[in-house]
C-alpha cells in the first residue's frame, strides 16, 4: 500500500496531527493509500503559503510566456505516464480503464491547453472603445489574477477535474490549495509531484487531503482567500456560497444536474437507443451532466424501451482493470447505499422497475460496490427520482404526447447543467434547443466536452463557467484605467466645480 504527503509551501509534509486515513479500492474493498487526514491547523499552513506566494513570490509576476514553460512541462510529463495514471485512477475511483484512459489523455490535453493560454494572460492593455483622445488620454483594461484560490473538487473525475481546476488558475497567475474529495485524493497528490518535480515556485500549488466537511469550511470563511471554485453536489454548492458570502468571496460553482434527454420520433432508433445508454449508465451514471430523465414520443415509446432493456441486460459488470468491463462499481460502500435507497424511493412512488434495481453479486463482484444498471418507466416529473440527482446507474423514462409537452417537462426542474436531443431534423432540433434552459446541450451525442469551450450551469446547477476565454477569465480581475495627459490646468475646467482658480491660473 502506498503512503502519501499533502505538498504545502513546497514541502511535502504529514497532517498536523499526524492522523492518517487509508482509501479502499471500491472494486473489491481492499486498502490502496495511506493518506494524511488533515485539519483546519494545515488549512491555514496552506493558505499562509499560498497568500505568500502570491503577494511576495514571483509568480503572480511572472510573464505569462514563463508560465507557460512550467505549466507545458508539467503537461509533457502527464502525456508520458498516461497509463499509470490511468490505473491509480481506476483503482482509487472504480472507474474502467476505459475511462480512466480517457480521462488520462483528456487531462494531458487540457493541461497543455491552459499552458499555452499563458501566454495570453501578460496584463497586457486593452484599449477602451470611443474612450480614447489622441495626445491627451488613454483609457484601458487590463485582467489581473484574483489572488489565492480555493478548489475544492469531486469523486467522480477526481483527476480531471484537479485538472480543470489548477489549470486555468495557474495560467493567469493565481496560487492555489486544493482539496480533493476524501475518497479519491490519489491523482491529486500524485500532481502535486509532478508540479514539484517542473519546479513551481513553493507556495504556488498546494494540495491538501481529509474530510470535506472540515476542510471546506475552513477554506471558505478563510479570510486570505480570494476565490472559491466548488464542483459536487447543489446542497453543498448551496452551504460553500453561503459561507463565502462572509468575506464576499468570488465563487465559482459547478453543481448538480438532472439532465432531460428528449429523443424525437424522427431520431434514428439505433443511434438514439445507444446514445441513451451512454448518456446515462457511462461511469456508472456519476456524471453530472448526465441524461437522467429520457424522454420518449408516447407512440415509440415501448419499442425504444425494448431495446434499451435488451442491451443494458447484456451489460457487463467487472473488474474495471479490465478493458472489457462495460460498468464497475460506484464510488463507495455510501455511495451504493444512496443509490439503492433511491431505487426504493423509486418503486414507492409508483415507478415501474423494468431491470435492475439492486447490488450486483455475481462471481468475483461480492467485494465491491457494484449495481445493476437499473431502468424505471412509468417516471412523472413529481417523483424524487426525477427531481433529485442519484449519481447511480439509474435511469427514469418518461412520455410525452407533443414537442410543447417535451419542452415543458424538461425545464421543468431546479436543474440546468445539460440536456439533450436526439432528431434527424437539426433544424427541429436546434430550434427546441433555444427553448431548453441548459448550460450545455447536445444534439444526437452526449458528455463530448472541449477545454475550448464554456461548461457550467443555468439555475441550481451553478455560478461561473469552466473552460475557454470565460472559464479564464474566471480566475482574473477587471481593472480600468483612465491616464489624462494634460499638459496645463486650463484643459480640467471640471475641477473648477470645487476649486476656486488662483489669479495665477488664469
Amino acid at each position: 500500500m502506498d503512503s502519501y504527503k499533502m505538498y504545502i509551501g513546497g514541502q511535502f509534509v504529514d497532517a498536523d496531527s499526524g492522523d492518517r486515513y487509508d482509501t479502499i479500492n471500491p472494486f473489491n474493498g481492499e486498502k490502496i493509500a495511506s493518506i494524511p487526514y488533515a485539519g483546519v491547523i494545515d488549512v491555514d499552513k496552506a493558505v499562509a503559503a499560498a497568500r505568500t506566494a502570491f503577494d511576495s513570490g514571483p509568480w503572480s509576476r511572472m510573464s505569462g510566456e514563463e508560465r507557460s514553460d512550467l505549466i507545458l512541462k508539467a503537461g509533457a510529463i502527464l502525456k508520458e505516464r498516461m497509463k499509470d495514471y490511468a490505473r491509480l485512477e481506476s483503482l482509487d475511483s472504480g472507474g474502467t480503464i476505459n475511462k480512466t484512459g480517457a480521462d488520462a489523455f483528456l487531462a494531458s490535453r487540457q493541461l497543455t491547453f491552459f499552458g499555452e493560454q499563458a501566454k495570453r494572460f501578460n496584463s497586457e492593455p486593452q484599449p477602451i472603445d470611443k474612450l480614447m483622445r489622441e495626445g491627451r488620454s488613454f483609457n484601458y483594461t487590463i485582467r489581473e489574477p484574483i489572488g489565492v484560490c480555493a478548489q475544492i473538487i469531486p469523486w467522480n473525475f477526481p483527476y480531471m477535474m484537479a485538472i480543470w481546476k489548477l489549470g486555468p488558475a495557474l495560467a493567469t497567475g493565481n496560487t492555489v490549495v486544493l482539496k480533493p474529495a476524501s475518497d479519491t485524493p490519489v491523482m491529486a497528490l500524485e500532481l502535486a509531484k509532478v508540479f514539484d518535480e517542473v519546479g513551481i515556485p513553493p507556495g504556488v500549488v498546494n494540495i491538501i487531503s481529509g474530510p470535506g466537511g472540515v476542510i471546506g469550511e475552513a477554506l471558505t470563511t478563510h479570510p486570505d482567500i480570494d476565490k472559491v471554485a466548488f464542483t459536487g453536489s447543489t446542497e453543498v454548492g448551496r452551504e460553500i456560497m453561503s459561507k463565502a458570502a462572509g468575506t464576499l468571496k468570488k465563487v465559482t460553482l459547478e453543481c448538480g444536474g438532472k439532465g432531460a434527454n428528449i429523443v424525437l420520433e424522427d431520431a434514428d432508433l439505433d443511434i438514439a437507443v445507444d446514445g441513451s445508454i451512454w448518456a446515462s449508465f457511462y461511469h456508472q451514471g456519476q456524471v453530472c451532466e448526465s441524461g437522467t430523465r429520457l424522454m420518449l414520443d408516447a407512440k415509440g415509446h415501448d419499442k425504444f424501451v425494448k431495446e434499451m432493456l435488451e442491451k443494458l441486460e447484456a451489460m457487463k459488470i467487472g473488474d474495471p482493470l479490465d478493458p472489457s468491463t462495460q460498468l464497475g462499481p460506484v464510488v463507495s460502500e455510501g455511495q451504493m447505499n444512496s443509490v439503492l435507497r433511491y431505487i426504493e424511493i423509486g418503486k414507492k412512488e409508483g415507478a415501474v422497475l423494468a431491470c435492475g434495481g439492486q447490488q450486483e453479486t455475481g462471481k468475483g463482484l461480492e467485494k465491491g460496490w457494484f449495481i445493476q444498471p437499473t431502468l424505471f418507466t412509468g417516471v412523472t416529473n413529481n417523483m424524487r427520482i426525477a427531481r433529485e440527482e442519484i449519481f447511480g446507474p439509474v435511469l427514469g423514462v418518461m412520455k410525452y404526447n407533443n414537442v410543447e409537452e417535451a419542452i415543458e417537462m424538461a425545464n421543468d426542474s431546479i436543474f440546468g447543467l445539460s440536456a439533450g436531443i436526439w432528431s434527424s431534423d437539426i433544424g427541429k432540433a436546434k430550434d427546441i434547443a433555444s427553448r431548453l434552459r441548459s448550460g450545455t446541450i447536445w444534439i444526437n451525442e452526449w458528455h463530448i466536452l472541449s477545454e475550448r469551450a464554456p461548461f457550467g450551469g443555468y439555475k441550481q446547477s451553478g455560478i461561473g463557467r469552466e473552460f475557454g476565454d470565460v472559464g479564464l477569465n474566471e480566475y482574473t480581475e477587471l481593472k480600468a484605467l483612465y491616464v489624462d495627459d494634460a499638459k496645463t490646468r486650463d484643459n480640467k475646467p471640471w475641477y473648477d466645480m470645487v476649486v476656486s482658480r488662483s489669479k495665477s491660473d488664469n
